[in-house]
């Protein structure tokens, strides 16, 4: 398989606009059904956003090797919490945690999605022409005048900072709760302590 770098370059945007799809169904479950992530769920929030990072290196540098090993150590890392989550509530009459979407809980759609970002990213990988050099004009250029591309980087960013003031918000500076019931720093501001 052989990949131009801007063939590259539109197929990394297209998979950060994948994981802003993540983000941001996930930050409608929190946000609109007030279903607060639990500590197992924001970890495999921050899965999401190190691929993104992955994702965005390879956006604003052009595609690397090493871009990519970050991409695979973090969908390891997001897979390996999701893998955890689905076999706590496995076992019957350990329940399940949040709302089934099309009938599955959003941990076994990240372990799913990890997975194929896993596959995705090795793909990528296989192609050794994505990485030759640029022509000066385009190197001078971030994310080579995509629109597409600049795009999924400000979105995933945004993403990304909602993401960690939201973790705060619910968990404070300490350890979140399990199962979270409020977004503690704000009960915190409230109460006055």
């Amino acid at each position: 398989m052989t990949l131009t770098a801007e063939t590259s370059r539109t197929l990394n945007a297209l998979g950060m606009l994948a994981v802003c799809l993540v983000l941001v169904l996930a930050l409608y479950y929190q946000l609109a059904l007030y279903e607060l992530p639990c500590p197992l769920c924001l970890l495999q929030r921050v899965g999401f956003v190190a691929v993104g990072f992955g994702l965005g290196l390879n956006l604003l540098y052009g595609a690397r090797p090493r871009n990519y090993a970050l991409m695979l150590l973090a969908a390891v890392f997001g897979g390996s919490v999701s893998v955890r989550q689905i076999l706590l509530h496995i076992v019957p009459g350990t329940g399940h945690y949040g709302s089934p979407v099309l009938g599955l809980h959003f941990y076994t759609w990240a372990g799913i999605a990890f997975f194929l970002v896993i596959i995705g990213t090795s793909i990528m990988l296989l192609s050794e022409r994505q990485y030759q050099a640029a022509p000066p004009e385009e190197t001078e250029q971030r994310f080579g005048g995509s629109v597409l591309a600049k795009s999924a980087f400000l979105l995933m960013l945004a993403l990304a900072i909602v993401n960690a003031v939201s973790a705060l918000l619910e968990c404070g500076p300490g350890i979140c709760a399990d199962p979270p019931t409020s977004y503690e720093l704000i009960d915190k501001v409230e109460s006055g302590n």
